[in-house]
């Protein structure tokens, strides 16, 4: 369950740099940090589901 969570929160870390290292302001900095971590939060999502059915 630390999986998706975890990731989601550093996909949101990577936005918000992403977008600061671009010279965004705070509304480019939340945008890019939603989108990159519901990405990243989707993709630890089915590394849980993958990694739960090959332990079973």
């Amino acid at each position: 369950m630390i999986i998706p969570l975890g990731s989601l929160l550093a996909g949101a870390a990577l936005g918000m740099w992403r977008a600061r290292a671009n010279g965004g302001n705070w509304r480019d900095m939340a945008q890019w940090a939603a989108s990159f971590g519901i990405l990243f939060g989707i993709v630890g999502l089915f590394v849980l589901i993958f990694y739960s059915r090959s332990v079973a």
